[in-house]
């Protein structure tokens, strides 16, 4: 029993990055089953010391979304910050993804892509919504800018 409970922690810390709740606040009621909400969740970059990433997105309630068989909606919005100061952990890609979490039973993932602006050495955060068949359109952008001297390390 040890060996799979240690397996399953080391394939999950394996799989990305992961998001710690800050908070949620209901957008309908339900009488017997939860409530839809929009959840505030916050990740690290794992790539970036001292910048963190605020991500909401809705959360379908009901039989289903209490199950985990529900298909949350593709609304999403990122938010990073300079929360101290910037130190990159190695040299990183142009284009990288830093977040990636299911909202829907199979085959639906909100994901954070962080790209870099080299000629005004920033990071670039942009989080969307995508389907095996068909993604969604509605995204957000955000950015931070590193200081000037502190050269983005790239690969």
């Amino acid at each position: 029993m040890k060996k799979i409970l240690f397996t399953v922690a080391f394939l999950s810390a394996s799989l990305g990055c992961f998001a710690e709740t800050v908070g949620d606040v209901s957008t309908t009621f339900k009488l017997l089953s939860p409530n839809d909400k929009v959840v505030v969740e916050v990740f690290d970059d794992p790539d970036v010391g001292g910048v963190a990433c605020y991500l909401s997105h809705a959360k379908t309630g009901g039989y289903k979304g209490a199950l985990g068989l529900a298909e949350d909606t593709s609304d999403a919005s990122v938010a990073c910050r300079q929360i101290g100061p910037i130190a990159f952990k190695g040299k990183i890609a142009m284009q990288d993804e830093v977040f990636n979490a299911r909202t829907s039973f199979l085959f639906k993932h909100v994901r954070v892509v962080r790209m870099v602006d080299s000629k005004r050495n920033t990071l670039v955060y942009l989080v969307y919504s995508d389907k095996l068949i068909d993604g969604s359109p509605k995204n957000s952008v955000t950015a931070v800018p590193v200081p000037a001297t502190l050269p983005i390390p790239l690969k």
